[in-house]
């Protein structure tokens, strides 16, 4: 192992936080290309538990207690198991692994799945962050989407969000959806802030493969009308104080979803339940078959993959996911991947410490990108951090392709 990556496997771990997927939903929105499985019989609920705590203790030699900065309960619809079977899964998942004193605990919840009163429950079982599916205010938009939940749906459960103390929420929104115009997308923005949430997640309606609306396509707003959306809806966001700090998440001061940055600073998280992921980073030890290469990594980075189907996994938990290695001709594309979405920049340092590779492995890279007007460096003297320009911005899929093996620019060196 080289002088560079020695030096890096000296340094700290990443964060690790835990994802932990509930396939199930009340019905399958047309748009949603996650694993989501729509709910024909009984919830399995203490099966589940279970078989999530079976995948979890097959897991528990890789993190080595490592300590837990985040939970976040995802679907599929979460918010369909009650505050008790949820208080019942973190009890032991905190007997199991330390989690941070301060420890961000998100539950993802359908409006209409949440019966009155149980975000009370939710919040005295431990989950002390929400992030809300409203994706629209208007009524026959929701209908065209396929979401079960209507408009006062969302105003009562932000009410008895506030009221439960649990003010540290999200509000999922859509713009650029069927036959919208910038006007009814700068409505539902309106109302979503009315809410007063602490974040926003404001996404463009894509056809992803294998959805219902990518084979049979509903009228869309055209692309120069979607672009309207964008800019108008960001510049009421920027004027209500709701700082853009990642491609579609917006916040208050201090209400960055900490889960969601952990993955953008290509951080660590372990990955439980049916078709989730996950990602480990390790040091690399002599055992390992590219260690003897020139200019090997100093970090080990592996991830896991789940069965998507609940049943397959029923059968499968016990035994924990599938793991395989990062090539480390593939990790600049993956960090570049997750950390090119923040507009937070990063140095070279950070890349080194999360890669394990020596910075001048992406420098070339970097600059060339920075000739181009795609990435800048602001205070560059003093080894300032790179971030995408607002052209690089735009064109962002294009600059983290530059990143890809067999792209990196001639001159990169390994050592």
């Amino acid at each position: 192992m080289n002088a560079a990556s020695g030096s890096a496997a000296s340094q700290a771990l990443p964060p690790l936080a835990v994802y932990i997927h509930f396939p199930w939903c009340v019905s399958k929105c047309p748009y949603c290309d996650f694993n989501s499985h729509t709910l024909r019989e009984e919830l399995p609920e203490a099966r589940y538990i279970a078989a999530l705590l079976a995948d979890l203790d097959a897991q528990l030699q890789r993190v080595s207690r490592r300590e837990v900065c985040s939970v976040f309960l995802g679907g599929g619809t979460p918010s369909l198991f009650p505050p008790s079977a949820i208080g019942g899964l973190l009890q032991q998942l905190h007997g199991r692994l330390p989690l941070s004193s301060d420890a961000e605990v998100t539950l993802e919840a359908n409006p209409a799945t949440v019966e009155r009163g149980r975000f009370a429950e939710y919040a005295a079982a431990g989950i002390n962050r929400v992030s809300l599916g409203a994706q629209s205010f208007d009524g026959e938009t929701l209908r065209r989407l396929g979401r079960i939940h209507t408009p006062p749906d969302v105003f009562r459960a932000t009410e008895e969000l506030h009221a439960a103390g649990l003010s540290n929420f999200n509000l999922d929104l859509m713009f650029a959806l069927p036959q919208q115009s910038t006007g009814g997308a700068l409505a539902d923005l309106s109302t979503a802030l009315s809410l007063e949430p602490a974040h926003l997640s404001h996404y463009h309606l894509t056809l992803e493969p294998g959805t219902l609306f990518a084979a049979q396509p509903p009228p869309l707003p055209d692309e120069e009308s979607a672009w309207t959306m964008q800019a108008d809806c960001h510049a009421v966001l920027d004027l209500q104080g709701y700082s853009q700090y990642e491609v579609s998440a917006f916040a208050r001061t201090g209400r960055q979803c900490r889960h969601n940055l952990n993955y953008w600073q290509f951080g660590d998280y372990l990955g439980l339940g049916a078709g989730a992921h996950g990602k480990l980073t390790r040091p690399r030890t002599a055992d390992d078959a590219e260690g003897a290469e020139t200019g090997a990594a100093a970090w080990v980075v592996e991830r896991s993959t789940h069965l998507r189907e609940p049943r397959r996994y029923f059968a499968s938990a016990a035994r924990g996911p599938e793991w395989r290695r990062v090539p480390i001709d593939d990790l600049p594309f993956e960090f570049a991947m997750n950390r090119l979405r923040l507009n937070s920049g990063f140095s070279l340092a950070e890349f080194a410490a999360r890669t394990g590779l020596p910075g001048s492995h992406i420098d070339p890279t970097l600059r060339s990108l920075a000739s181009q007007g795609l990435l800048e460096r602001p205070g560059v003297e003093v080894g300032g951090f790179w971030h995408t320009t607002r052209r690089g911005r735009e064109v962002l899929n294009d600059v983290v392709q530059r990143f890809l093996p067999g792209t990196i620019s001639e001159g990169a060196t390994g050592s």
